[in-house]
């Protein structure tokens, strides 16, 4: 039909800059397609940055496959502070002394936490509970009971200790917060603890070498970003579901 608008389809890889929450992603995305038909495989939290995987068009139908990937991150945890938030855009709500800890020891601190298990998620968080997004319900602070949730930690590796803080890499399932694996840290090392940085590297098969930064898909002419989108059918081949 003449005149009709072009609709894109496929996934494409974004490396997302912080300060900005996956739904502003997912916005100005909108804007630049001109479509509104687009979604995310997995949010991140404002502060954090890396592989977003945005879906385009018909793409978004893939939605609840591509979200069940277990997910990689790299990040910093910080010792002796502990947030409302769990993370480092939270208020402080209590300090304490970081105990003279050797690798060793916070390695194995670390190790505790592989496997499957359940974690209750936190209180400034988008899971609704009657019809009530959590973070909502805090910011009045107000305390809501929590299921916890069954998640498995697959890989849970110490990259550097330098007191207070970790460096870390995580593999884990879907439905983890980094940020309560860290607060939980804290709690087992005595000291409280609350995730000073995050970055997502991979999303299943995915990696976050493959994306381009958001600022750089913006400016790119359509013809170009059109080149960026991969399709359904070999992302889902490459997925290890």
């Amino acid at each position: 039909m003449l005149g009709a608008k072009k609709e894109f389809e496929g996934v494409l890889l974004v490396d997302k800059p912080t300060d900005h929450t996956s739904h502003d992603v997912v916005a100005r995305l909108r804007g630049k397609f001109k479509m509104k038909r687009i979604g995310h495989a997995g949010t991140l939290d404002p502060a954090a940055t890396g592989l977003l995987v945005m879906l385009i068009g018909k793409a978004t139908k893939v939605s609840q496959y591509l979200v069940s990937v277990e997910k990689e991150y790299t990040g910093t945890i910080k010792l002796g502070e502990v947030t409302n938030t769990q993370d480092a855009d939270g208020e402080i709500l209590e300090t304490r002394p970081v105990p003279e800890l050797t690798e060793a020891e916070v390695l194995a601190a670390m190790q505790t936490f592989k496997g499957d298990q359940y974690q209750t998620p936190p209180m400034y968080s988008a899971i609704k509970i009657d019809g009530v997004p959590l973070y909502k319900s805090a910011r009045k602070g107000e305390d809501i009971e929590r299921e916890p949730r069954f998640i498995r930690v697959i890989n849970y590796e110490l990259k550097r200790w330098a007191s207070p803080e970790i460096d870390f890499w995580v593999r884990s399932s879907k439905g983890h917060y980094v940020r309560t694996l860290a607060h939980d840290l804290g709690q087992k090392l005595n000291c409280g603890a609350h995730l000073k940085s995050l970055r997502r590297t991979a999303s299943g098969d995915l990696q976050v070498a493959e994306a381009l930064t958001l600022e750089e898909l913006l400016e790119m002419p359509l013809p170009a970003l059109e080149k960026r989108l991969l399709p359904v059918h070999k992302v889902a081949s490459r997925i290890a579901l």
